[in-house]
């Protein structure tokens, strides 16, 4: 499991990213002041450090550059403060990524795990068999490209995306640009038989593609 330090001091949102986070396979260690947060750093090991800038006691961008002179841990700054100004200064001072809030907690999961698949691709891309590359809009099976239609490629990325959450042949429709919502549900069924069958997923006993009776499709990236 990926543990991460959070130095977040909206308690609400620090506990609902926590709990968000927690479902991604992702163990978070919140503190809700910077002094607290730099002990935690020193007394503890983490993959990741997730902070906020606007903090009590110190501004995130000090912190971002002490913890950047003592470690190579990767962090990823939260923050409301998403000018250019402050983006910079950000990574001027050692940050690996800045995501401007508001945000959805699963696009942190994507991109604290897209941060460690890089840093140390040894450990994380054993973890999980299947790899997204956005950019060339290519899906990789333990290192081996798949051979997939543009709308293979985007239902299998989607339920990659949503890993273990029980997706409806109707959200497909809807969210899929490659299916046309005038298609049929069976032909739902029809392509994701055709998606078992390229990750070699037996359909009689499913390792990936899991099918939900009467709500849908869950994926399990082990």
């Amino acid at each position: 499991m990926i543990n991460i330090l959070m130095i977040e001091d909206d308690v609400e949102l620090g506990e609902l990213l926590c709990d968000q986070l927690i479902k991604e396979n992702i163990s978070v260690t919140l503190a809700t002041t910077p002094l607290k947060g730099l002990e935690l750093f020193k007394q503890n090991s983490f993959d990741a450090l997730v902070l906020d800038l606007s903090l009590p006691q110190m501004d995130g961008q000090q912190i971002c550059r002490l913890i950047r002179k003592e470690s190579d841990i990767p962090i990823l700054i939260s923050s409301a403060r998403g000018d250019l100004h402050d983006k910079s200064e950000g990574f001027a001072g050692g940050a690996d990524d800045f995501l401007p809030k508001p945000y959805d907690p699963q696009e942190l999961a994507f991109r604290l795990e897209a941060i460690l698949r890089r840093v140390n691709p040894g450990r994380f891309l054993s973890e999980h068999p299947f790899i997204i590359d956005e950019v060339r809009q290519e899906i990789t099976k333990n290192g081996l490209l798949l051979t997939l239609t543009p709308a293979e490629y985007e239902v299998l990325a989607y339920f990659i995306k949503k890993d273990r959450h029980v997706i409806t042949r109707e959200e497909l429709l809807l969210n899929i640009n490659s299916i046309r919502y005038e298609s049929s549900l069976k032909s739902i069924d029809v392509l994701m038989g055709r998606i078992r069958s390229k990750i070699g997923d037996n359909p009689k006993n499913p390792e990936y593609l899991l099918a939900i009776r009467g709500q849908g499709y869950k994926f399990v990236n082990q």
